[in-house]
């Protein structure tokens, strides 16, 4: 069984058929969703979804997106909504300075936030880094001086460095659709040197569809496309994989009790 570690089932893309979505991706051998919260106007929506069944947890956050628009005063919010025995981290928070939707330094304060509230929980932190792998390895770095705290880089597209830099923090690394696109040769010669025990495998669905679905709405019955590809990179069975990657998630997302 595998485990779509980081999903939106609360987008309109899904409104509309969410059951048939969670059902043929159960029927596809998916045991698990972790949903992610993006704005805490919309973390109602996220934790809806979450309620629906006993095989859905989720997150609480603020993207860096949305950063200038939910600027967060401290942890005390995120800390909150964590009580919920449904969320089980927290984020997505990160920084983006591809499109800088939001100016750095409130990306960078929310970012802090998140982690503050990682390490008094003790619950993983869900970290969205794009064109900024040295300021994300900087402020990890830094953070983690000031106290220990889990969690993992999604829909991981960095360079060998940002791998090391996270692996040496503790943290995990997410395989999406990206690690499949054909032009990804450069991803997959790094993601082939993570250890197989520091591995998760996600959709970030409705986004980024894998090979040889690419183009259609992304949903996580597709993550068996992103495994059987992790398997071949590795070199190990598709079941292998599955297991790993299972194990891995339910490792780092401790809240969640194993079925």
């Amino acid at each position: 069984m595998l485990v779509d570690s980081h999903c939106h089932l609360d987008f309109p893309e899904f409104a509309p058929e969410l059951d048939g979505v969670l059902a043929r991706a159960r029927e596809a051998g998916v045991s698990h969703f972790l949903t992610i919260g993006t704005e805490l106007a919309k973390f109602a929506g996220v934790l809806a979804v979450a309620e629906r069944a006993p095989d859905i947890h989720c997150s609480v956050g603020v993207h860096p997106h949305e950063a200038k628009v939910e600027p967060l005063d401290g942890p005390e919010v995120l800390l909150k909504a964590a009580r919920h025995p449904k969320v089980v981290g927290f984020g997505e928070s990160g920084l983006d300075y591809y499109y800088n939707h939001s100016p750095r330094e409130a990306q960078i304060a929310d970012f802090r936030v998140h982690i503050a509230a990682a390490r008094e929980a003790q619950l993983p932190l869900i970290v969205h880094t794009r064109d900024a792998e040295d300021d994300t390895i900087a402020i990890l770095q830094e953070e983690q001086g000031r106290g220990a705290f889990p969690g993992l880089i999604h829909c991981f597209t960095g360079t060998p460095r940002l791998a090391r830099a996270v692996l040496d923090l503790g943290f995990f690394i997410s395989v999406s659709g990206i690690a499949t696109f054909r032009k990804s040769e450069e991803l997959r010669a790094t993601i082939r040197d993570v250890p197989l025990d520091r591995l998760l495998v996600e959709t970030d669905a409705p986004y980024l569809a894998p090979q040889p679905v690419r183009g259609k709405r992304n949903e996580p019955a597709f993550v068996v496309h992103t495994a059987s590809m992790l398997a071949e990179l590795k070199g190990v069975s598709a079941e292998a994989i599955a297991d790993a990657t299972t194990a891995n998630f339910f490792r780092l997302f401790s809240k969640i009790r194993k079925p």
